[in-house]
């Protein structure tokens, strides 16, 4: 195991990170051929460490998604109460919708995530068939993703974001991913995001709940163009006649933010931290375990994922569409930002976090692995929780998965920004960081006891019952 473990180096790190982090890749956009490039990069270094395919004879688990584009043509939204009215436009507007709209007058519901007890008390009745308005805060966004289940069984007309600061909208593309095995099914409430002061005031002064506001809107239906995107997939095979059946994963997205359209000076989002770093050491992890004579007990299924930053779209479709039985995965490590150093928390050399520290005990193993391998592994607490719902993690947790993301620094310098290159990773650091996953990988994978939800930590309820559910072996 040590000699597995040496064998990860910060030259190789370094080696496959310049190329997927390279002008060459135009920042692995979904959809892109930057980002196939990248997917045919992965693909040959997993089949050069001697991965088996993890889709038949293929490595890739191929995606027929949509890529949906808003539709402005004689474009209209108005919201009105008494004497008050509030009109959007094009450049304060971002539309999430799957067909075409048309309200007149209908009455608006106010939400106010602030106001803890009408959340907790909010049933479909009151938003059925309604405009629900409610304002975004990056401090209210935990809250708000129960209420987001709910409003998706609800089934309100329309469903109206506030996001006063741009926030949510800023550096996003106006489109989405759509699964086209979902698109015959139940149809995804129509949302639009409005931003600015403005929108912000109207909001503010209306009383929660139910009043005497309404709203008017017209839009068209949206643009769609068929695609096919892949999530790239190799597996180690276990070496126990029996648990070899059951699989943990180790993942990260190769997926960025593609091309600034317009401006001076670089206009490439490299994504050398967010997220190459995760991706080369999900290959740099491969290659050093595949290098064992003796394969763990249980299988490791190594994944990355198209579309995390188009919503977490790749490690979703893989939920949905799972190449192992959920019900025989035990875990799910995934990696984000694990390459640079200079957190704007100051910086971060030989530790690293993981989100949702104490949902399960696959922290416990990863703890382990650190003091084996001089990594100091910590609960940061004003990240964990709130970025655990924030990365491909999630996904697999919604699925009932045990799932957390380990990351090095949470912010750093250059974050969704152009200046995200490969020539400012710490490669002595990453590797070193690396070696810490590949024993953790290898403790889950040779133990005989499966991962764990920690039951006792209410945050964890929605994943432990997802759990629960029967699925497919």
């Amino acid at each position: 195991m040590q000699a597995a473990l040496d064998g990860i180096r910060a030259s190789s790190l370094r080696g496959d990170l310049s190329y997927i982090a390279s002008d060459q890749l135009e920042g692995r956009d979904s959809p892109s051929h930057g980002l196939d490039l990248a997917a045919d990069y992965i693909a040959a270094q997993f089949r050069a460490a001697g991965l088996e395919p993890g889709v038949g004879d293929s490595y890739f688990q191929n995606a027929s998604m949509l890529v949906e584009e808003p539709n402005f043509s004689n474009f209209e939204l108005k919201l009105s109460a008494g004497d008050r009215q509030f009109s959007a436009t094009q450049k304060n507007a971002a539309l999430s919708l799957p067909a075409a709209l048309d309200l007149q007058d209908e009455p608006i519901f106010k939400l106010d995530l602030n106001d803890e007890a009408a959340v907790q008390h909010l049933t479909a009745s009151q938003v059925e068939d309604k405009v629900v308005i409610v304002e975004i805060e990056p401090r209210l966004r935990a809250r708000f993703r129960p209420v987001n289940r709910m409003l998706r069984s609800a089934k309100p007309a329309l469903v109206i974001l506030v996001d006063k600061k741009g926030s949510t909208t800023t550096g996003r593309r106006p489109r989405q991913l759509v699964d086209t095995k979902e698109t015959g099914g139940e149809p995804p409430i129509p949302r639009i995001t409005i931003t600015g002061e403005d929108a912000a005031r109207f909001y503010s002064a209306l009383r929660s709940g139910a009043s005497n506001a309404t709203a008017s809107v017209h839009i068209a239906a949206p643009h769609r163009t068929p695609v096919t995107l892949r999530n790239v997939i190799g597996v180690l095979r276990g070496s126990d006649p029996t648990l070899r059946d059951t699989c943990v994963l180790l993942t990260a997205h190769y997926d960025h933010l593609g091309v600034r359209p317009d401006g001076p000076g670089d206009r490439i989002y490299n994504g050398a931290n967010d997220d190459g770093s995760g991706t080369v050491s999900v290959m740099e992890v491969a290659r050093a375990l595949a290098r064992l004579p003796k394969h763990p007990r249980r299988s490791i299924v190594f994944m990355t994922f198209f579309g995390e930053e188009e919503g977490l779209i790749g490690s979703a479709y893989y939920a949905h569409h799972p190449v192992w039985p959920l019900a025989k995965t035990v875990a799910d490590l995934n990696l984000e930002q694990v390459g640079r150093t200079d957190s704007s928390e100051g910086p971060q050399i030989s530790n690293a976090s993981l989100t949702g520290f104490d949902y399960s005990d696959l922290t416990s193993y990863v703890e382990r692995a650190g003091e084996s391998t001089g990594i100091k592994i910590y609960k940061d607490a004003k990240g964990s929780d709130p970025y655990f719902t924030q990365s491909d993690n999630l996904s697999l947790a919604e699925a009932g998965v045990p799932a957390e993301t380990l990351c090095v620094a949470f912010e750093f310098p250059d974050y969704h920004a152009v200046g995200d290159e490969w020539q400012k990773i710490d490669y002595d650091n990453m590797a070193k960081v690396d070696r810490a996953i590949a024993l953790a990988m290898f403790l889950m994978a040779d133990s005989e006891q499966p991962v764990r939800w920690n039951e006792a930590n209410p945050k964890t309820a929605p994943y432990v019952k997802a759990g629960k559910q029967p699925r497919e072996e």
